[in-house]
């Protein structure tokens, strides 16, 4: 009886075993889901970037200008931090011909993660530390192109939600822009002073900067020189570092072989012009000064120079 017990358990184990084996080799594949969900689409950054409404230029961005892009992505509802590298996006350069276009595609990280946007101008191609980027202004702006090279700008924009719209960056000028106008006083007419030679020298101010481009702070650093502005029309132009300047020999006008001194303390600020209308008195061998700041303070900053 008890054999017999014996071979009914044996027999029952190995069909149980013969049954798991043919389960598992043999189990029917999944049906496919005939209506998969597609996969994520990778969203293109897009921008448009503009440069804010000011007087402290007369040109907005031009063909061929390139700016370098940085894209800081949020952790949940927390902003990154801007960092040279490691960021959804790294110094791209984008050239404008009518709308901004990469340098190679660039990304959103995904749908849903929000990002903030740094941009500035003019682009270059290597940048070691986004806190203390070395700018110079020209000492020699007397041609357009290093006039226009020597204006800095930065812009961001904060807290987008990824979207196959461009993203609008507003672009602003850290540096200055100081204009120069020359007319004739007595002893001179307007035709006559055209015929002289004539030379206009801005004098002790830094050209050299340490610009942060998160903050945009700026540290003038370096000697001081002498800057040469662009002839543009009946102005004499140049853009410089924003910096606080001693008492002393503020602009230099040369007249037919005379120089003229103007004299003061003066403080040029960040995104702002000064505009300084000399009147050259050739009777009285000196210069009637009169400058008025970009924003009108209701103050008459003039004076004379000899």
């Amino acid at each position: 009886m008890k054999i017999y017990y014996l071979f009914t358990l044996l027999s029952f184990m190995g069909l149980c075993a013969a049954g798991c084996s043919q389960s598992n080799g043999n189990e029917p594949a999944p049906t496919p889901d005939p209506n998969p969900e597609p996969p994520a689409k990778k969203l293109e950054i897009k921008i448009s970037a503009s440069v804010k409404s000011t007087k402290a230029t007369d040109f907005g961005f031009e063909n061929g200008d390139k700016i370098g892009l940085y894209v800081v992505n949020y952790s949940g509802t927390t902003p990154g931090s801007l960092s040279a590298s490691g960021n959804q996006v790294d110094n791209m350069c984008f050239t404008y011909s009518g709308t901004w276009t990469p340098t190679s595609p660039v990304y959103w990280q995904d749908n849903k993660t929000h990002a903030d946007f740094y941009l500035y101008y003019p682009y270059r191609s290597s940048i070691a530390d986004i806190n203390n980027l070395v700018v110079e202004a020209h000492a020699d702006q007397s041609m357009e192109a290093n006039y226009k090279a020597s204006d800095f700008m930065i812009g961001s924009t904060k807290d987008v939600a990824p979207s196959e719209s461009a993203v609008s960056i507003a672009a602003t000028h850290l540096f200055s822009r100081i204009n120069i106008k020359v007319e004739a006083g007595n002893g001179f007419t307007e035709e006559s002073l055209k015929t002289e030679d004539m030379t206009v020298r801005i004098n002790g101010l830094k050209n050299i900067a340490n610009v942060n481009l998160v903050s945009g702070e700026i540290q003038p650093t370096g000697e001081s020189e002498t800057i040469i502005p662009y002839k543009y029309g009946e102005y004499y132009r140049a853009i410089v570092i924003p910096q606080s300047v001693e008492y002393g020999n503020l602009i230099t006008i040369g007249v037919g072989g005379k120089k003229y001194n103007f004299t003061k303390e003066f403080r040029f600020e960040s995104n702002k012009e000064h505009n300084f209308t000399i009147t050259v008195n050739k009777t009285s061998n000196g210069i009637n000064v009169n400058i008025d700041p970009w924003e009108n303070d209701g103050t008459d900053n003039g004076g004379s120079a000899e």
